[in-house]
């Protein structure tokens, strides 16, 4: 590893280094993926990484191109003491709003783990249910925190794959490319041929209308 990315990550360390200076034993990092887009589900990502896990190139998953995702995906979910994953389909979002839906998705990940952690920290989410687990809150904390930027990897790639998945089956769309975001390619796309079953109907009022 080059000395400038062992200094990035010891940089991008150092507020979890603090919490673990101060007695906390294990840390768990929750970010999400899919809050903005018109079509496709929210997927939050929970990842408890090893205190002194130095994966070259780990980053908030908005600053790594898809390739190097699922590279580091890979490498992530296997070093990681334990990571959990919450899902919340569109109907889900329509009906109780995208910040409650990105909520419950975050109670499912936290779940999932099979290691309960100390403390969690999440990228910007207050009030919210962690099964009692105390939480701290970090804003564009998954830029500013390792283990927030491995779960915005875990999320991002469960979600881009999900995505794919979808594009094999309304091909017309394009979600392989843009995942289901408001591109102009999405949007020609739903004035064209109507919305699909994974369209959130709350976020496209203003396109078919």
């Amino acid at each position: 590893m080059k000395e400038k990315e062992e200094q990035r990550l010891i940089k991008l360390k150092e507020i979890e280094e603090e919490m673990y200076n101060s007695n906390v034993k294990c840390i768990c990092g929750i970010d999400e993926a899919g809050r903005g887009p018109l079509a496709g589900p929210v997927v939050i990502a929970a990842a408890i990484m090893p205190r002194y896990s130095m994966i070259e190139g780990v980053n908030d998953s908005k600053k790594v191109s898809e390739k190097k995702r699922e590279a580091l995906y890979e490498t992530i979910i296997n070093e990681a003491i334990s990571y959990g994953v919450g899902i919340i389909e569109p109907k889900e979002i329509d009906r109780i709003n995208i910040l409650n839906a990105t909520k419950e998705g975050l109670t499912m990940a936290v779940k999932e783990l099979a290691v309960r952690p100390d403390l969690i920290i999440v990228d910007a989410l207050t009030k919210i249910d962690t099964d009692g687990i105390p939480y701290k809150s970090i804003v564009k904390g998954d830029a500013k925190c390792y283990s927030i930027s491995a779960a915005s990897i875990i999320a991002k790639v469960t979600r881009d794959r999900i995505m794919r998945q979808w594009d094999e089956i309304y091909p017309q769309y394009g979600f392989a490319k843009h995942k289901g975001y408001g591109t102009a390619e999405h949007i020609a796309a739903i004035k064209k041929y109507g919305l699909c079953p994974i369209h959130r109907l709350s976020f496209v009022k203003n396109i078919v209308n």
